[in-house]
């Protein structure tokens, strides 16, 4: 491929344009006059704009960084000799979100579409490689000297050592395999991890079941005992029934003969009421009507306790709130009282008691001394005078004493303060005291009206909780099943139904007690019935007995309904087993898969390992080969490894060295020569790709500058080569060669 023309309206380009030709062109500029946006600009032609990249930190969208400085839409043109032919290429932008998008290749002679050539494939159409492989083979920056490795580099490799395809990439690859191999396993998480987990629960839950089954079996046989014990009892209490029946049926026997159809039939009934416990009819209108209000004060008293629980909720705070005032635990009047007059607090006497009698000592020895010196010569007032001056000593000895003990009394107080109240300051501690009632006022409301609205609630409560049993225990004396309101209410309905049934009959029966009270008055025979043999037992005792067996029957029928749920609950233990064995076949089967994808990697590995091992020192040769060149011969040596890390062997010197115990001229020399390597035997030959230089020598002194010019002066016989340079020295050393085209870039 060779460029021959280029017009952009690109980042700082404002529809500029650039003529080239074949072989070496160099392109001087200054920095910061559109170099590295040329290069940028030729990229874009070729592959487009990533309209889908976005910012990010330390990073500026390509789409972003260049977009045209005027303002313009960003578009560009590029005239190029491919294939034989001459092709016109335009890019333009027609919306802002897809830069470049619009694309359009015709031939320059007619202007007829390039059929097949896309602004999708048109860099790999015209140069045989994809993105990737050109920018890290033929386009060769400053700043990205240093090989890295790429997906797309590595197939390239592989195609020229293998079979020619280019869609396989050890690094693709593998990365596939790991991410297959992660998915089954890495670290605690995966499908691995998962079902093990999900297997150890379920075998937890057949180990729960197995326990639940063994104390179900056991709660099975003391319930089959307590039964038999319960029948025991019952019949005992039969016989019971029997011998209280027939005690009764002469009375029964007596009052059948004494009534008629109609009066059996009311007995019939009343019997029937009264076994069932119905009550009369008052007590059932009452009832019913009980339930009807029932309602309204439920609703009445959840309001009241939900504003019981906010007048806590207050009284709480405000407890809380007086509490933490040292007075806490005072009334009003006591705390004012407190903070009013100063504490009693006891000093230490002994100081002021000192001086008080070291000074009357004093004055006594003076007086004394006077008075056995001077006292003959003293007359009249004279002898007065020591006296005088013994009281006044002893007057200043009280006043000192004094003035101590009130000193040591105001420290003690303040003291006492500091301690209790954080302060001395008496009107602070007044103020505390106030804060103090304050606080106890808000409490005493708020108690109050806890108070207040406690007893509403409660009596609510009382009144609906109280109701609501009452009616139930009224309705269970005849209904037992009734344990809540609706099924009550129901069940009086029905009574009040029985109730009238049993008026109609009463009304016949009346009739029947007077003819039964006629007959009664006659000497009638007495009936006896069959002897029935006396229990040996109470009937209360062994209805006392049979109630404890009964309630113990029924606890282990609860704890066996508990243990039965439980187990429903968890599921059938063929079931969990089955499932632990399936969930066991499916770790079986991925943990092979895990060995296999593992085992793949390895395989995989070695594989790559062997064609970096056959590619490595074919690229290492000529890599040697134009660093000598490049250095004038002062390195004979250089090698690649697997991972593109570059080492030199000086001339004359067994021992390699790391690049990065070079020069940094020396390390970009190398670079350069690792580049140029990789382009002529990566880059496929017959696109004669170009190579682009953006200021790949500006590092070279002119010694290393003027070797790497001559190499590729002789490299530019076998494909056009741009290089883009900030300094003068490249245009003076091809000053006279017609064959390099020299242009300053803006001139």
């Amino acid at each position: 491929m060779l460029i021959q023309r280029m017009s952009a309206a690109f980042g700082r380009l404002r529809n500029e344009t650039i003529q080239l030709q074949g072989g070496l062109n160099i392109l001087e500029a200054p920095n910061e006059a559109g170099k590295s946006t040329w290069c940028a600009f030729l990229t874009a032609m070729l592959y487009g704009v990533n309209s889908r990249e976005r910012d990010r930190a330390g990073f500026i969208a390509e789409k972003n960084r260049y977009a045209p400085w005027s303002g313009a839409a960003m578009a560009g043109r590029l005239d190029c000799r491919a294939g034989g032919v001459d092709l016109t290429i335009t890019r333009s932008t027609r919306r802002q979100t897809a830069p470049m998008a619009e694309f359009q290749a015709v031939y320059a002679d007619t202007g007829t579409v390039v059929d097949g050539l896309s602004g999708v494939n048109c860099g790999e159409t015209l140069l045989g490689v994809s993105r990737e492989v050109f920018e890290r083979s033929a386009f060769i920056r400053q700043s990205g000297l240093a090989i890295s490795q790429d997906a797309g580099l590595e197939r390239r490799i592989t195609s020229l050592i293998s079979s020619g395809e280019e869609d396989t990439s050890y690094t693709e690859a593998y990365d596939v395999l790991k991410k297959q191999l992660n998915r089954r396993r890495f670290n605690r998480s995966g499908q691995l991890p998962a079902l093990e987990a999900e297997l150890a629960e379920v075998r937890g839950q057949l180990s729960a079941a197995e326990s639940i089954q063994q104390q179900l079996a056991e709660t099975q046989v003391q319930s089959q005992a307590l039964e038999a014990s319960t029948a025991s009892l019952a019949d005992e209490l039969a016989r019971h029934d029997r011998w209280d029946a027939a005690q009764k049926y002469r009375q029964l026997e007596q009052l059948a003969a004494d009534a008629d159809a109609a009066a059996q039939h009311t007995q019939a009934l009343e019997n029937q009421l009264e076994a069932d416990h119905i009550p009369d009819t008052e007590t059932i209108g009452r009832l019913r009507g009980a339930i009807v209000n029932l309602e309204t004060v439920r609703k009445s008293a959840a309001k009241a306790r939900a504003d019981k629980d906010e007048s806590m909720k207050a009284l709480l705070r405000a407890e809380k709130a007086v509490s933490e005032f040292p007075f806490s635990g005072q009334t009003a009047e006591d705390a004012r009282q407190e903070a009013s007059v100063p504490p009693k607090v006891s000093f230490n006497a002994a100081p002021s008691l000192v001086v008080f009698f070291l000074m009357l000592a004093i004055a006594t020895a003076i007086t004394v001394f006077v008075f056995s010196q001077y006292g003959a010569f003293l007359t009249g007032w004279q002898r007065i005078l020591p006296w005088g001056i013994f009281a006044a000593v002893l007057a200043a000895a009280g006043i000192l004493s004094r003035q101590m003990q009130k000193r040591a009394i105001k420290r003690a107080q303040s003291a006492a303060l500091v301690k209790r109240f954080g302060t001395a300051d008496p009107s602070e501690i007044a103020a505390l005291a106030e804060s103090y009632i304050h606080a106890l006022e808000i409490r005493d409301a708020a108690q109050a009206d806890a108070n207040a609205k406690s007893a509403i609630s409660e009596a609510l409560y009382t009144s609906l909780t109280t109701n609501e049993q009452a009616i139930l225990l009224e309705v269970r004396r005849f209904a037992p099943s009734a344990f809540d309101i609706s099924t009550a209410d129901q069940v009086l309905r029905n009574a009040g139904q029985h109730r009238r049934a049993l008026a109609e009959a009463q009304s016949a029966a009346r009739e029947a007690a007077a003819r039964r009270d006629l007959l009664a008055q006659e000497n009638l025979p007495e009936e006896t019935g069959l002897e029935v043999e006396k229990p040996a037992r109470s009937r209360d005792v062994v209805a006392a007995q049979l109630d404890e067996v009964r309630s113990r029957l029924a606890a282990l029928h609860s704890a066996a309904d508990r243990l039965s749920g439980q187990l429903h609950a968890m599921g059938d233990p063929s079931l969990l087993l089955a499932s632990a064995e399936n969930i066991q076949a499916r770790i079986t089967q991925l943990q092979g898969e895990y060995d296999a994808l593992h085992l793949a990697m390895e395989a995989l590995t070695g594989a790559n390992t062997a064609i970096q091992n056959r590619f490595s020192p074919q690229l290492s040769r000529r890599t040697a080969e134009i660093f000598q060149e490049l250095t004038e011969g002062r390195y004979t040596g250089a090698a690649l490894d697997r991972s593109f890390h570059l080492t030199a062997q000086p001339a004359g010197d067994p021992i390699d060295r790391d690049i990065q115990l070079l020069s940094a001229g020396t390390a970009d020399q190398l670079y350069l020569a690792a580049r140029l390597a990789i382009c002529q035997l990566v880059l496929p030959a017959e696109k004669e790709i170009p190579l682009i230089l953006d200021d790949a020598l500006a590092n070279f002194d002119d010694d290393r500058c003027a070797a790497a010019l001559r190499w590729l002066r002789r490299e530019a016989e076998h494909r056009q080569i741009l290089l883009f340079t900030c300094h003068s020295r490249e245009a003076v050393f091809f000053s006279g060669d017609s064959a390099v085209s020299v242009q300053e870039l803006g001139a």
